[in-house]
């Protein structure tokens, strides 16, 4: 029945744009018509309908308004769509055909920077990035031999107990580097630094026995600095096996430094020393223009020689004393050695407690274990000595200044006595020194000289006990 009122109405309709009859809205219409009454439709139908014409033009208008700049966009992008299109597909088909030749590359790219592929270029980035990310750790590594020079320097110049402390960060410093090395042996930088903390371990070493050789030198700093020397070369400190006292070369070069600091004390004489040669050459010439048997009583002199002796015995006594118990004191005898007899005398060196040697010993090596540096040492001191005084005791004919001088040098035998180094008979051999002619009597003046310290010795030890008696008593 919609047909026909479809047919009906058709002659109204706009001739444009006729409504299709398959449209939904078009059919609900119709249907909707033919179920109302005439009335309705003569009535009511036509004021709704402009009713909702009025409402939809009224939604139409503010549709419009809202939507002008998108309607003008859309129409200007719609204007463009013929031409964008081909050209899409165009650049469509491009990248079609340039897509195996961007997988080919990236397949090639991929295979070579890989990781398990060798690239030297990943090899730097890597490297790179290690770097980077230990950047700290290298720079306190490469800090290590200015810090190590830093604290050697400050322990050199600084004369206080802070320089031990100093020192012993050094050696620790020290330490932590040659492990270093020792965990990277082939790295170029850890093989530079190594070198460079060497060198400052010289530097330190040469400061260390600058200090041995210092004239002011005490027991304490001398036994810190052959630690710290011990600690710089083991080589140089063996195992007891090798050398006794564990001494090793160390006591040798404590003993050379404090020879030389001897020697450059006595050094420090030579004002009076030139005075001395000068009462040499007057008595030579003296002697060659006088008859022997008047030398005597003809020489007068010997006043400058007889201070040059009494100093140079003075500082010779109060510094051979000072390097031997130092050196005791530093390097202890073990109780099966004894680097220096009580009973040492010039002609009978006990030495011989050095060289003896255990079964085991024996057998692997008949030279060890080697003798201590100290038990030839007082026969060179001895040795200087007695060519200081062999030179210039002929100079001093005064029966009086020569038995001082004699006594002088049996109170330094006994100083060394006290360490086992005792040297008294050495006087019997400046007998017949001065020069008169006379053997007899000078042979029996270093006997009178014993015999006089031996009585002053005994009288001393005998007021020594008696005070102890009285103090015991009260």
């Amino acid at each position: 029945m919609a047909d026909p009122l479809y047919e009906l109405l058709a002659p109204y309709f706009n001739t444009t744009s006729p409504p299709s009859i398959d449209d939904p809205t078009t059919t609900k219409y119709l249907t909707r018509l033919t179920t109302l009454p005439l009335i309705s439709l003569q009535a009511t139908e036509p004021q709704s309908l402009s009713q909702s014409t009025h409402s939809t033009n009224l939604s139409l208008q503010s549709l419009s308004a809202r939507s002008t700049t998108a309607l003008t966009a859309s129409s200007a992008h719609l204007s463009t769509l013929r031409t964008a299109l081909p050209h899409f597909a165009s650049c469509t088909a491009n990248l079609q055909a340039t897509i195996p030749a961007l997988d080919s590359r990236a397949l090639a790219f991929s295979s070579r920077y890989s990781r398990s592929a060798e690239n030297e270029v990943l090899d730097r980035r890597k490297t790179a990035l290690l770097m980077a990310r230990n950047v700290d750790r290298l720079s306190d590594i490469l800090e290590l031999p200015t810090l190590l020079s830093s604290a050697i320097s400050s322990s050199s110049t600084a004369q206080n107990s802070s320089n031990t402390s100093n020192y012993t960060s050094a050696l620790d410093l020290h330490s932590h580097i040659k492990r270093l090395y020792a965990l990277h042996p082939t790295s170029p930088i850890i093989h530079s630094i190594m070198k460079q903390a060497e060198t400052a371990m010289q530097e330190m070493t040469t400061t260390l026995i600058s200090t041995l050789r210092s004239p002011t030198i005490k027991l304490a700093t001398a036994l810190r600095t052959i630690n710290f020397l011990r600690r710089i070369t083991p080589d140089l400190s063996p195992s007891p096996s090798i050398t006794p006292n564990n001494e090793g070369s160390l006591g040798a070069l404590f003993l050379i430094c404090r020879l030389a600091t001897l020697t450059a004390t006595l050094s420090a004489l030579s004002p009076l020393r030139a005075l001395a040669d000068q009462e040499t050459s007057r008595r030579q010439r003296n002697d060659q223009t006088v008859p022997l048997s008047s030398n005597a009583s003809a020489w007068s002199g010997g006043q400058q020689t007889e201070r040059y002796l009494k100093r140079y015995i003075e500082v010779f006594r109060e510094q051979s004393f000072a390097i031997i118990s130092m050196y005791k004191s530093i390097f202890p005898a073990s109780p099966d050695t004894d680097s220096l007899s009580p009973q040492f005398k010039l002609a009978n060196l006990k030495s011989t407690a050095l060289l003896e040697q255990s079964s085991n010993s024996v057998e692997q090596d008949p030279l060890l274990p080697l003798p201590s540096a100290l038990s030839t040492f007082p026969l060179h001191l001895l040795s200087l000595l007695t060519t200081t005084l062999s030179q210039y005791l002929p100079n001093i004919r005064d029966k009086s200044s020569r038995e001082s001088l004699l006594t002088q040098v049996l109170y330094c035998a006994g100083s060394l006595g006290r360490l086992g180094g005792d040297f008294s008979m050495v006087i019997s051999l400046f007998a017949g020194a001065n020069g008169d002619g006379n053997e007899n009597e000078n042979e029996e003046e270093w006997v009178e000289v014993m015999k006089k310290h031996r009585e002053l010795a005994g009288r001393l030890e005998a007021l020594a006990s008696g005070v102890g008696v009285k103090g015991g008593r009260s």
